[in-house]
């Protein structure tokens, strides 16, 4: 069984992989119309509350990963797909499910736009570090001698530059970014999303042969993101409505980003492909459960951060 994911190789053509790359980018394009500079002085307004939120994401959430990975041993190939996850910033739907929940909104921005920022040097980092610290996915790192310096370039590419442009529509003509905003975000989503599924549907045969394998692998995984979000905020006393927006941050991580680099750097690996891509459908599910459960449970009105 674990040789014969590991030499699975997911079908995906270089037009699919362009379509991909632009996919992603007006997402992200789509995403930063919502952000604006002074979603970067909230930094220097609750400084406590965003380092948190980037301290779970990049930092915390790795190292957890790596303790689960070290107990669960999954395949190497999964293995590495859930560094490759767990290097990945928050998700793009992370914003919209923080609001469906009544979580605080400006922070979930805020550490979006950061984290967009971070993750050109902490997501090739992260999945280096963490994935040369395992030996079985040190043996696949080695094997596929990627340069660090490649994939910062594509992930400046794919979420810096959007990033940048979208921000300055939104300085300069505030109005049409508000306009653009929700409809962008929805098609791009919309889009990004038909692209994973038909991902899957050319690799029907694998995904159905492996979904029960994934399944529970994903499902863990996601849930343990959540739960290191929720635990780092409840252990450090911030209010509901931060928890849950650090919680969601956490949890909801940008699979395509992920799924890109995969294909990418990686020749789309089966397991790692898998995972990333069965990851991506899975966190749509739990995060709008979840923010579906927080939304309709009301908040009252507290004093701390």
């Amino acid at each position: 069984m674990e040789e014969l994911i590991d030499n699975v190789h997911i079908n995906f053509d270089s037009k699919s992989l362009w379509v991909l790359n632009v996919a992603l980018a007006f997402v992200m394009f789509g995403v930063a119309l919502d952000i604006s500079l002074n979603d970067f002085k909230q930094l220097l307004r609750h400084p406590k509350l965003v380092l948190a939120g980037v301290f779970s994401q990049f930092l915390l959430l790795p190292a957890v990963t790596f303790i689960l990975v070290v107990t669960a041993h999954p395949i190497p190939s999964m293995a590495l797909g859930m560094f490759m996850v767990a290097a990945c910033p928050g998700g793009n739907i992370s914003n919209f499910i923080t609001h469906l929940a009544k979580g605080n909104a400006a922070l979930s921005v805020t550490l979006t736009a950061i984290a967009t920022l971070l993750a050109i040097v902490m997501t090739p980092f992260n999945l280096q570090f963490w994935g040369s610290l395992y030996e079985p996915t040190e043996h696949i790192l080695r094997e596929v001698a990627i340069s660090p310096f490649e994939m910062v370039k594509l992930v400046a590419l794919l979420l810096g530059v959007p990033l940048v442009l979208g921000m300055l529509v939104n300085h300069v003509w505030p109005n049409v970014a508000k306009r653009l905003a929700k409809g962008f975000k929805l098609g791009s989503l919309i889009f990004f999303v038909l692209l994973i599924f038909l991902a899957l549907y050319n690799n029907l045969d694998i995904f159905f042969e492996y979904v029960l394998y994934v399944f529970w692998l994903v499902a863990m995984h996601n849930l343990v993101a959540f739960l290191t979000g929720f635990s780092l905020a409840k252990a450090l006393g911030f209010s509901k409505e931060n928890v849950r927006s650090i919680t969601i941050e956490t949890g909801i991580q940008n699979s395509g980003l992920g799924l890109l680099l995969i294909f990418t750097f990686f020749d789309g690996l089966g397991g790692m492909a898998l995972l990333t891509a069965f990851w991506g459908i899975w966190h749509l599910v739990s995060g709008l459960l979840l923010g579906s459960y927080w939304g309709y449970r009301p908040l009252k009105k507290e004093k701390t951060v």
